[in-house]
């Protein structure tokens, strides 16, 4: 029961979705995967917003994914519930926090998943394990219904096997969705210091998908991973303090340990909120330049469950979420999708990143990809 915490009916002949254990379903507790919530929740008397384009199509929720605990952390291991099982490698991390739900479509027990992204949640999981996943343009889907974690971050996305399935995905949040008749053809290619077989992958893609590409740096875009760290720990200290102080029995040490931290961050929120117009400007900027942005979803591969403890647990979540993390603040949208690596049996993971609601154009480009790799 790892990969959910809830199973639920899947008969009849709509598509199968698993649904993050954040959202809630009509009839079903939403625990958020922690033993201090589940202790307390009641069955949801109605679903979340987002659901209901998935119920008028016919889709079967086949059971609430699980989950890294509060959806904190991108590592998606829970002490309470289990964790899901990488399918690339068990002895990898699934990634996180959206774990449960990526486990789910890569073991075909979903076609669609339903995740969030607050600071990589879906992009995370989806390169941990080999899927593929959307993170949508901050509020274009409904947070309603949402167990919040840095509402000014958080978003609602799917994550699926394939571009087709996340395409699926996204007309099951969004009825009416329909991707863009044209891939994007100038891609700015962000470079980073990530693992060089990781950066060979995503240029290898690139050119197999035969983009144009701008090359461009690293300090393009490092306000934005600058602004993310003091907003996400400002906000989910609000957010979680209490209840992890007020049920430190029922709530994961690495969770307690989050929280404890959050106060050497919290003091620049401020000043990074004062930032975020000039780094949107600037993120605007270099859309009137190249239509989407490509680089690494994670500068290294999973890492293994066995190299974490309470030391490396922080560091590695902040390493895995370096290139994923700074587009939260900005609000827009951004894929990820695995690419072959040479002689090398994990893949890596393209991110695609493009302006404000354009997830339209995000998906037919990364179907380019798709099948071009």
């Amino acid at each position: 029961m790892s990969t959910f915490i809830t199973k639920l009916d899947s008969s009849g002949d709509g598509p199968r979705v698993a649904v993050k254990d954040i959202v809630d379903v009509e009839g079903v507790p939403t625990t958020a995967g922690c033993k201090a919530v589940a202790s307390a929740a009641r069955p949801a008397e109605e679903d979340a917003p987002c659901l209901a384009g998935a119920r008028a199509a016919g889709a079967r929720i086949v059971g609430k994914a699980n989950l890294h605990e509060l959806a904190m952390l991108p590592i998606g291991t829970n002490p309470w519930f289990g964790s899901p099982v990488n399918p690339l490698d068990p002895a990898l991390v699934p990634g996180g926090s959206s774990s449960g739900s990526a486990v789910a479509v890569a073991a075909d027990e979903a076609d669609v998943a339903i995740g969030s992204d607050t600071g990589g949640s879906v992009r995370v999981p989806s390169a941990c394990c080999g899927t593929v996943g959307l993170k949508t343009t901050y509020g274009r889907v409904s947070l309603d219904g949402v167990w919040p974690l840095a509402p000014s971050l958080d978003t609602i996305g799917p994550m699926a096997t394939s571009v087709a399935s996340v395409t699926l995905g996204m007309q099951l949040l969004e009825p009416g969705f329909q991707p863009a008749s044209t891939a994007a053809t100038v891609v700015g290619r962000i470079r980073t210091a990530g693992h060089p077989d990781i950066e060979a992958a995503v240029d290898a893609a690139l050119k197999a998908a035969e983009f144009e590409v701008v090359e461009l740096g690293w300090e393009m875009v490092e306000y934005g991973e600058q602004a993310f760290a003091p907003i996400y720990f400002d906000e989910i200290w609000k957010t979680d303090r209490d209840l992890v102080e007020e049920h430190p029995d029922a709530v994961g040490e690495d969770i307690a340990q989050t929280i404890a931290i959050a106060d050497a961050f919290r003091a620049a929120a401020d000043e990074a909120r004062r930032g975020l117009d000039r780094w949107r400007q600037s993120l605007a900027a270099l859309f009137e330049r190249v239509q989407v942005l490509a680089l690494p979803t994670l500068p290294i591969f999973p890492p293994r469950l066995d190299s974490l403890n309470a030391d490396s647990l922080l560091p590695t979540a902040i390493e895995i979420t370096k290139h994923v993390a700074l587009f939260n603040p900005a609000g827009v949208p951004a894929t990820a999708q695995p690419v072959p690596v040479a002689g090398n049996g994990l893949p890596a993971s393209l991110e695609l990143v493009g302006p404000l609601d354009s997830e339209e154009l995000l998906v037919t480009t990364a179907a380019r990809v798709e099948r071009a790799v």
